[in-house]
């Protein structure tokens, strides 16, 4: 298992985009947002973000490698795409 080596540019701008799309104005980016504006220390809700970024992020990298390892890829993609459409309805119909 090689965890560091030379990115891939595709994927590597592939997984740029995606993640800076999704988290663009999402509860996370709000949360910064307060927590700088309360605490008035910029750079330490800045590296605490970034820290807890990255460790969720290594989270998932390691959960998906080790995943697909176990599990079909298209048995993935079903499973999450499943999960998301879930998530969504669930979501709709809370109150």
């Amino acid at each position: 298992m090689r965890l560091i080596a030379p990115p891939d540019m595709k994927i590597f701008l592939e997984a740029f985009a995606a993640l800076f799309v999704a988290e663009f104005g999402d509860k996370t980016q709000l949360a910064v947002i307060t927590l700088t504006a309360s605490t008035q220390k910029p750079w330490a809700v800045f590296l605490g973000a970034s820290l807890a970024l990255t460790a969720v992020t290594a989270i998932g990298v390691l959960f998906g490698q080790t995943a697909m390892r176990l599990v079909p890829e298209a048995v993935m993609q079903r499973v999450a795409a499943t999960a998301f459409i879930a998530i969504g309805v669930w979501m709709w119909i809370k109150p």
